[in-house]
């Protein structure tokens, strides 16, 4: 198996404020890896700089063979993202949310129609598609957020604090998955 992640010399300075400091790590295909630490660290910096979101200071990165800093777009379509806070729309529904999802990754309409309804059925919220995100729970939003993430199957999926704020039962249902 070869490696999903690659960082070497990762650094990222805000100004003078050193947030990352030249870390390196790999991360072999179908491995769980998790960062921990305290608050104040760099683990959502280093996610944001993985995933594109921000360009590191020096170092390099590589996600699912593709240079992160070089060739971003290509990078992006093989990542899932699910951010610290929710990143879906509140004035649409929950079926509409994973359909622009879908679309953003260019997913063919009907098989963004199929995995809409097959996420929508595992996170049991089919019932509440045609309902605005804005009247959902945070369990329930963050459960559509990480669906989003999923509908255009990703083969590297980064999570940043998935279970803050939920029940146990979604929790241990996300971990699960």
């Amino acid at each position: 198996m070869g490696n999903a992640i690659e960082a070497a010399d990762l650094t990222k300075y805000y100004k003078t404020f050193l947030a990352v400091d030249h870390t390196s790590f790999e991360v072999k295909e179908g491995e769980i890896f998790g960062f921990l630490g305290p608050n104040g660290a760099g683990k959502t910096t280093t996610i944001k700089m993985l995933t594109g979101q921000t360009k590191p200071t020096s170092g390099t990165l590589v996600v699912a063979g593709k240079d992160v800093i070089k060739h971003s777009v290509e990078a992006k379509q093989s990542m899932g993202v699910v951010p610290e806070n929710s990143n879906i729309y509140d004035e649409m529904s929950a079926w509409d949310n994973l359909i622009f999802a879908s679309q953003l990754y260019r997913v063919p309409r009907e098989k963004a129609q199929n995995k809409a309804k097959e996420l929508l059925e595992l996170f049991g919220l089919y019932e509440r598609r045609k309902e605005k995100a804005s009247v959902f729970s945070k369990g329930l939003k963050r459960r559509l957020t990480i669906a989003a993430a999923l509908v255009h199957t990703p083969s590297i999926l980064f999570l940043d604090e998935p279970t803050s704020g939920l029940d146990i039962q979604t929790s241990r249902m996300i971990r699960n998955l």
